[in-house]
């Protein structure tokens, strides 16, 4: 049995702005279907107890190689496109000027991996509460 990605969302990533992007990068097929050991590895990485080298990869897949572009439309969806286009400028500059540690403009493993291990708060914030999961009304699609 397989779990549709939809139904998962719905369980516990109802107010993730990256909810399709983190059911992808744990599917097996890459296509958002998770198998029963699939959702486990999720949970299993997305839990407040997975070291923080495991969240840096499973992070980093989710995310991707960052660009620029990327930064402004990840800023734009967790403030709720709040900010001004001079202040998401600001913050995208500040971002890849500190993060950027070859310098070709962009953020890949390396330099992600750099900028978590500074943020102390990076642990605290990637995880799932599962308290709040009922996954009892969860059916499988075969």
């Amino acid at each position: 049995n397989r779990i549709s990605g939809s139904s998962l969302i719905i369980l516990f990533l109802q107010e993730n702005p990256f909810k399709e992007r983190i059911v992808e990068s744990f599917s097996e097929d890459g296509e958002g279907s998770l198998s029963f050991n699939d959702f486990v590895d999720m949970f299993s990485v997305l839990s407040e107890m997975a070291p923080r080298e495991l969240k840096a990869i499973y992070a980093f897949k989710i995310y991707g190689t960052v660009l620029r572009s990327d930064l402004e439309k990840t800023l734009n969806k967790l403030t709720r496109e709040e900010l001004t286009a001079e202040e998401i400028t600001l913050v995208c500059e500040k971002v890849i000027e500190e993060a950027d540690m070859d310098g070709d403009g962009k953020l890949g493993f390396a330099d992600f991996e750099n900028m978590i291990s500074k943020a102390p708060d990076f642990l605290r914030y990637f995880f799932v509460h599962t308290h709040y999961c009922q996954v009892g009304s969860v059916t499988g699609d075969n």
